[in-house]
């Protein structure tokens, strides 16, 4: 298969304000909008949701808020409290533990069927993403690096074409998301994770679908282990209750 250039430039993701572009439903655009700013930490944990400031942040009625924080709690990324209105959910470090477990597991077999199976203009696309994230990376644009990264694991759980796969990923994506953001703090890490991916695209490109599998089951974990250690519990053996400030991001 013919390799892509990685020396290709790859031009820069702008930077968006904060208000909601009209294309979309609001409902979904208000949906997006408000994930982002929680995966990201915009939105800390433990922080009270008051949809009449969010409304005015986005440019939108409460309407379209309100529904976005409902389905947000079903996705576990906000807590309703009765009566009381909403925050951003902690993330509990053994829910963090358990998730990845799950996610390490399914992103391998992800990677081994897309090995298989993914056609030469699937790789190429896939490609040119991992081509942007390394810019990102050499010019430490973290959130442009994080988007891509989330689009490229995206890109191989489709690229397995196995559909209940794919459903069973995008039920642990969204909490995934927030947390893989949560301990890119670390430069080494950050650097790591980076070289994870190169090492992927080359199991990908060969066709080797048991060392892609191999290659992405070992991140997701060193992802889960470098948060773990972020919050304490590498260091110490004891896991505070959950996520309460913000952090940076993981790949």
């Amino acid at each position: 298969m013919k390799q892509v250039n990685m020396s290709k430039p790859a031009s820069r993701t702008p930077k968006t304000s904060a208000a909601i572009a009209r294309p979309k439903p609001l409902h979904e655009a208000a949906i997006e909008r408000l994930r982002d700013m929680i995966v990201e930490g915009d939105l800390a944990a433990g922080e009270r949701l008051n949809d009449a400031k969010l409304a005015a942040l986005l440019h939108v009625s409460r309407t379209p808020i309100r529904e976005a924080i409902k389905l947000l709690a079903n996705e576990g990324l906000v807590e309703l409290l009765p009566g009381r209105g909403a925050r951003v959910a902690a993330l509990a470090l053994e829910t963090i533990s358990e998730m990845f477990e799950v996610i390490a597991g399914l992103e391998r077999h992800a990677c081994e069927l897309a090995a298989e199976r993914m056609g030469a203009g699937a790789f190429e696309a896939l490609q040119r993403k991992h081509e942007r994230m390394v810019r990102c990376f050499s010019t430490g644009e973290r959130r442009a690096y994080f988007k891509l990264n989330h689009e490229i694991h995206l890109a191989l759980v489709a690229a397995s074409e196995n559909a209940i796969l794919q459903g069973l990923h995008a039920t642990l994506i969204a909490r995934a998301r927030r947390a893989r953001y949560a301990a890119l703090q670390s430069p080494a890490r950050w650097a790591e994770a980076m070289g994870e991916h190169e090492a992927l695209m080359a199991a990908l490109r060969a066709r080797d679908a048991r060392r892609a599998g191999e290659i992405m089951q070992a991140h997701d974990r060193r992802t889960a282990q470098a948060i773990l250690e972020r919050l304490g519990r590498g260091a110490s053996g004891a896991a505070p209750a959950g996520i309460g400030e913000n952090t940076a991001m993981v790949g």
